[in-house]
């Protein structure tokens, strides 16, 4: 089976009605930085400045929906950092709480990983507590029995 016949590679589901993905732009970091905070809080993703978010909407997209007062808000991010051909990070994976398992997420990380084909990276890592969920998006372990990615701790994680 190939790439496009893995229906693990293929685009989410519908997305809910009035939601929509598109490219992240640099002046939707200051929402996109309130939708991680409930995040970063839970200890759940790694806290990033400004800045940080600002260099990931180069290659990152959000999932825009509309608030009760008809307002385009940010209900999900996503974005890959691209190291090299060879490898790229998924990074920074949000869904505002009421949207999660409708789709958007598995949405973002399809928009992550076609950006990630189009560059022509060979591989995509991503670090995350949801297992189960990235494994349904395609990602799996490399050489579960002969690499796994070990870390060394250099400094404290700090809360914002």
């Amino acid at each position: 089976m190939n790439e496009a016949e893995d229906p693990k590679l293929q685009p989410a589901e519908a997305l809910p009605e009035g939601t929509l993905i598109r490219q992240a732009l640099p002046n939707d970091a200051e929402a996109i930085h309130a939708l991680m905070r409930p995040f970063v809080m839970q200890r759940l993703l790694l806290s990033r400045t400004q800045a940080e978010i600002i260099e990931l909407t180069r290659h990152g997209f959000v999932a825009i929906s509309r608030n009760s007062k008809n307002l385009e808000e940010v209900v999900g991010f996503s974005a890959i950092e691209i190291y090299s051909t060879k490898l790229a990070e998924l990074q920074c994976l949000a869904v505002h709480t009421h949207l999660q398992g409708s789709g958007v997420g598995r949405s973002l990380v399809h928009h992550c990983v076609q950006r990630a084909r189009d560059l022509n990276v060979m591989e995509i890592l991503a670090i995350s507590s949801s297992e189960v969920f990235l494994k349904n998006c395609g990602f799996d372990y490399a050489l579960p029995d002969q690499k796994k990615a070990l870390f060394c701790q250099l400094r404290p994680r700090l809360h914002d």
